[in-house]
């Protein structure tokens, strides 16, 4: 196993990674990391998985898994229950494991400038034109200009094809967005979820914004990705505060 370690200078006590799909037991489409239990794997593999993910990374506690529905609800953990319908999670409590599943969307995590309070957050495009970095920034118990950001791998520009629907529904949450859009082949359009996170951060006064350049499309022995393989594995984005700094 391994994870893609956060670079961003965060407080020592605040870890943050993301899983890539190798280290697992899962096989097939899902081989092998495959952290998902909602995508037709095999429910022992994932179990297996699972367990696999909280030693190798010696995590203080089992993650706090969410049902991700692409919306903009956002809970607190641990007091939110297990499998809690949201896109997004914070704590403030040590040793509370921030967990987000992703194949292509883009997990942000976030810590404050102090370590004191975390958070994830899962934003493809539906989040990101609904109001998900907004709504979770507005959640938390700090200013976002408190905060800082890590991008985890998702799916690039060169790679997220989409229609004028889509871009409408994007440029409509933020019109000066034009540039986060390439014209593509016939009347598609290349999407930049990097660039429109970006954006959306830095409005809400996050400005300290890191990582951000994987592409989960192009490099099929990292990444699992829906858009390429239709059905898919999950990769996780986690993030704590260790108990033992704290």
């Amino acid at each position: 196993m391994a994870p893609l370690f956060a670079d961003w200078p965060a407080p020592t006590q605040v870890c943050a990674l993301q899983t890539r799909r190798s280290g697992g037991v899962s096989r097939g489409v899902y081989a092998s990391l495959n952290l998902g239990d909602h995508v037709g794997d095999d429910a022992e593999a994932v179990r297996e998985n699972r367990h696999r993910l909280r030693t190798a990374l010696a995590l203080p506690g089992a993650p706090h898994w969410l049902t991700q529905v692409h919306g903009t609800h956002i809970v607190r953990a641990p007091q939110a229950a297990p499998g809690a319908r949201a896109d997004a999670l914070w704590s403030s409590q040590p040793g509370v494991v921030c967990a987000i599943m992703t194949a292509d969307c883009l997990p942000i995590l976030l810590c404050s400038d102090d370590g004191a309070v975390v958070a994830a957050i899962h934003a493809g495009w539906r989040g990101l034109a609904d109001g998900v970095i907004e709504s979770a920034l507005a959640a938390l118990p700090l200013p976002p200009v408190r905060f800082m950001a890590w991008l985890g791998a998702a799916i690039s520009a060169n790679a997220f094809e989409v229609g004028g629907e889509v871009r409408a529904r994007l440029l409509q949450a933020d019109p000066q967005a034009q540039a986060c859009f390439v014209p593509g082949r016939a009347d598609r359009w290349q999407a930049d979820l990097y660039a429109l996170a970006r954006r959306r951060l830095s409005a809400q006064g996050l400005t300290r914004v890191y990582g951000g350049n994987a592409c989960t499309f192009s490099d099929p022995l990292s990444w699992f990705s829906h858009r390429r393989d239709g059905v898919s594995g999950r990769m996780v984005s986690l993030i704590w505060i260790r108990p033992d700094v704290a």
